[in-house]
């Protein structure tokens, strides 16, 4: 079911104690060409799950993203960091913080997960982030490709870390948060490609192609307000899990 869709979620979103709403358009480019479709999934569907919340009662726990802080200097970045996001992906996920205070004030829980960047087996390149792209170039014995010059930082969290960040939102005693949830670790993309191709064993030189249109520089989680309010803390490294999956 589409969440752009109130009237069958109204049919679904009854009797329970929670939602984890995952739901969402999130290719930044995409969303240069497609603001309205953008607004409509990521904002109008989003705001259609808290209206349930309020009539129904439950607590939602749900993905916003680190796009709504848009360029910062200031690494590792704060909750508390002004939120200027540079593309209209990052703008829909901002205009669903601003439902998230609405909604609060009317008495509805909620934890908006502020995701970084997330990876794992499984992501299809469509969607994919810079990991999936560089191993499934890497495994085809071809350069890992940049955009830009590499000097972009990231901060890369496994799914299953991410997945239990979620559980313990839903549980824990907490109702109205925005939280971070990334790894605290900060690594350049032209770092990433190198790190994979070493642990391959391959002899490749990472390839450079022109910068992305509202492409972040720096992306790098500062994690604490995770661990205080509900106890969450990553387990995997991406070293760890880029040892299990090239070698």
């Amino acid at each position: 079911d589409d969440v752009e869709d109130y009237e069958s979620l109204k049919k679904i979103l009854k009797n329970i104690d929670g939602v984890f709403h995952q739901a969402a358009l999130t290719v930044v480019q995409d969303s240069f060409d497609k603001p309205k479709e953008y607004h409509d999934v990521n904002v109008v569907g989003t705001e259609n799950i808290f209206k349930l919340a309020h009539k129904n009662n439950f607590k939602v726990v749900y993905a916003s993203s680190s796009s709504v802080y848009g360029h910062k200097n200031n690494i590792p970045i704060k909750e508390t960091e002004s939120r200027e996001p540079i593309n209209p992906y990052g703008q829909t996920k901002l205009d669903d913080e601003y439902l998230v205070k609405k909604y609060s004030k009317m008495g509805v829980k909620i934890i908006g997960l502020r995701y970084f960047n997330i990876f794992g087996k499984g992501q299809t390149l469509e969607y994919a982030g810079v990991i999936t792209k560089f191993l499934d170039r890497i495994k085809q014995n071809k350069a890992p490709i940049i955009f830009g010059d590499g000097s972009q930082i990231r901060d890369f969290i496994y799914v299953n870390d991410v997945a239990k960040a979620n559980l313990m939102a839903m549980n824990c005693n907490e109702s109205n948060l925005l939280v971070n949830v990334g790894s605290g670790r900060a690594i350049s993309v032209l770092e990433l490609a190198n790190m994979m191709i070493k642990i391959s064993g391959l002899k490749l030189n990472p390839m450079f192609t022109e910068a992305l249109q509202g492409d972040i520089e720096k992306s790098h989680a500062d994690i604490s307000l995770a661990k205080r309010s509900f106890g969450w803390k990553p387990e995997i490294t991406l070293q760890e899990w880029l040892n299990g999956t090239l070698k």
